[in-house]
């Protein structure tokens, strides 16, 4: 009886995960319509505005185009991996969705941040694998630059964590909840970290500026320019998936529920919600704004910028956690 009952339970967790992709693919069309009206807006002219009102079925419009499209792929293409490297993409990118604390489910454990770490690192295997199947120079190039760009950030990503972490004691989102619930913003006594972390953010997320890896004046469209159809989709969907996520991420790491602030759950859920919406909007601003950085600009603001920085931090975070703790209060 008791096995059954672990059984079920794990059936209904996966079963909300699988309910909360439904809202996942709504929200990435609903994002790429305000990316194009965002974009619209800043450069002066309208975005879409014809397919609906407003435009708003325009996203759905382009989805069932590139659904509908005839598949095509290179004649000395790795046919498995070709087709194999956008759905490991996108499974990877909806994973990550399971141990967000925003409904019930049994992938929220303590080790949720260091899951979602290793996790979102090996993405970059779909992106290889895409541009190396596809045979194709530019292709190859794209998927080259993303693997170095994740071996340059993901060293001081995880730097920028150590600290926090030391901080509210526990490597899980409801550990940082619980942390600024009763306290402040981590952001308040963190603001460096935090601005490491929202460029590297931008950089986990293939976003302007550090869009390297699809260099569109440079590489045509990096590792997907052999892709059509669903399977150009797919890494749509899994790019546009994670930016949401990340920026979700960093909401509920930086800016969580004060308990001043928060009243009843339907409260802190609109305020993760209007949080992670500025944070979206962010991004599709510095893409407005920024032209995409050299390769060799990348590799020197990673490592010789945000590396010592992140270990100077580090150091010094752990000693100030380190000598409040070591000190008994006598209030």
């Amino acid at each position: 009886m008791l096995l059954n009952s672990y059984y079920l339970n794990d059936f209904f967790s996966l079963l909300n995960l699988i309910i909360l992709i439904i809202p996942v693919l709504l929200s990435v069309a609903l994002l790429t319509l305000l990316e194009r009206k965002v974009l619209g807006f800043i450069q002066f002219r309208k975005g879409p505005n014809l397919v609906g009102p407003y435009g708003i079925l325009q996203p759905f419009a382009d989805g069932l185009k590139l659904f509908v499209k005839e598949n095509f792929s290179p004649f000395s293409a790795s046919s498995f991996l070709y087709f194999f490297s956008p759905i490991l993409f996108l499974f990877i990118s909806f994973l990550l969705w399971g141990v967000v604390p925003l409904y019930k489910s049994g992938l929220n454990f303590c080790l949720s941040l260091l899951f979602v770490i290793t996790l979102s690192s090996l993405s970059v295997y779909g992106i290889l694998g895409a541009g190396w199947a596809s045979n194709s120079k530019y292709s190859l190039l794209g998927s080259v630059r993303a693997v170095a760009q994740v071996i340059s950030y993901e060293i001081s990503f995880g730097l920028i964590l150590i600290p926090l972490v030391i901080l509210v004691g526990g490597w899980g989102f409801n550990s940082f909840l619980d942390f600024q619930s009763v306290g402040i913003w981590i952001i308040i006594p963190c603001f460096p970290l935090f601005l490491m972390w929202y460029i590297s953010s931008l950089a986990e997320t293939n976003r302007t500026p550090f869009d390297l890896s699809e260099g569109e004046s440079e590489l045509v469209s990096g590792y997907n320019v052999e892709y059509s159809g669903a399977p150009f989709a797919f890494f749509f969907i899994g790019e546009y998936a994670n930016i949401i996520f990340i920026n979700i991420v960093s909401v509920l790491l930086f800016l969580g529920p004060v308990y001043f602030f928060s009243g009843s759950i339907f409260w802190v859920f609109f305020s993760l919600i209007n949080k992670s919406l500025f944070f979206i909007f962010s991004f599709l601003w510095v893409r407005a704004s920024f032209p995409r950085v050299r390769y060799d600009q990348l590799m020197m603001i990673m490592w010789k910028n945000f590396l010592p920085l992140s270990i100077s931090l580090f150091i010094f975070y752990f000693f100030v956690v380190f000598l409040f703790f070591s000190f008994p209060s006598y209030y």
